[in-house]
C-alpha cells in the first residue's frame, strides 16, 4: 500500500503544493498523514500514525526530503528504521534519485538511494559548520571594530547615588526611591546591591561611578 506524509511548520503556511503532488501519484486523503509540526524531530503525531501501519512493501512519499525531517543525521536513522527494520520502501518526489523501490533482486535502488543520502548528509553537516565558522568570524570583525554585543549597557539617573544614599539612611521608601528614579522595583534593587557591596562601575547620563564606592548601612524595606 502507498501512504503519502506532508508536513508544514505551522499551522498557518499552506500544505496545497505537497497535497498535489500527492494527489497526482494517486494517493487519497485517507491515505495521506499530515503534520503542522516543526521537522526538529519526528515525534509528530500522524508521522507516528503513519509508522505503526507501516507493512513490508509499503511505500511512504514525501514531496521532499526536508518534509521528512530537517536534521540529517536523524533523517539516515530514520531512513533505515523505515527500509530495514519497517521492510518499507521511501520514493522523494523532488529527488528520483531517492527512491528505494527495487525489481525483483535488483539492489540498485535501494543502494544509489542510501548513497545519495548520504551525500546529502554530509553536503548539509558541511554548510551547518561553514555557517558557524562564518558567524565567528564575523563576531570577531564586529568586536575588533569595537562593536558591542549583549544587552545595551544601563543608563542610571544622575541623582542615583543620591537616592541610594537617602534610602540606606531610611530617609526614603524603596517606593519612592523608584518613583524618584523612573525605574522598576527589580531594577533598583539590583544596582542598589551593587552600590552597597562597591562593585557598581557603571556610567550615568552624566558621570562615571567610581570603581569603588564606600558601603552604606544595611536596610531592609
Amino acid at each position: 500500500m502507498e501512504f503519502g506524509y506532508v508536513r508544514v511548520s505551522t499551522s498557518t503556511q499552506k500544505i496545497d503544493r505537497q497535497l498535489e503532488e500527492m494527489h497526482k501519484l494517486g494517493l487519497n486523503d485517507e491515505r495521506i498523514f499530515i503534520d503542522y509540526q516543526s521537522g526538529k524531530d519526528f515525534k509528530r503525531k500522524n508521522y507516528q500514525r503513519l509508522l505503526k501501519k507501516l507493512k513490508k512493501n509499503d511505500l511512504v512519499v514525501v514531496k521532499s526530503i526536508d518534509r521528512l525531517g530537517r536534521n540529517y543525521t536523524m533523517i539516515i536513522d530514520e531512513w533505515r528504521y523505515i527500509t530495514q527494520t519497517k521492510e518499507a520502501d521511501i520514493k522523494v518526489v523532488d529527488m528520483p534519485l531517492l527512491d528505494t523501490r527495487t525489481e525483483g533482486k535488483n539492489l540498485v535502488g535501494k543502494f544509489i538511494s542510501d548513497v545519495v543520502l548520504q551525500v546529502l548528509s554530509f553536503v548539509a553537516q558541511n554548510e551547518r559548520e561553514t555557517m558557524k565558522q562564518r558567524q565567528a568570524e564575523g563576531i570577531r570583525c564586529a568586536k575588533e571594530r569595537g562593536v558591542r554585543f549583549g544587552r545595551p549597557e544601563t543608563i542610571l539617573p544622575k541623582n542615583f547615588d543620591e537616592v541610594c544614599r537617602l534610602y540606606c539612611k531610611g530617609l526614603i521608601t524603596n517606593y519612592a526611591a523608584v518613583r524618584t528614579l523612573g525605574m522598576k522595583r527589580g531594577t533598583f534593587f539590583k544596582y542598589l546591591k551593587m552600590y552597597k557591596d562597591g562593585s557598581l562601575v557603571q556610567k550615568s547620563q552624566y558621570h562615571t561611578w567610581p570603581k569603588k564606592l564606600p558601603k552604606c548601612a544595611e536596610k531592609g524595606d
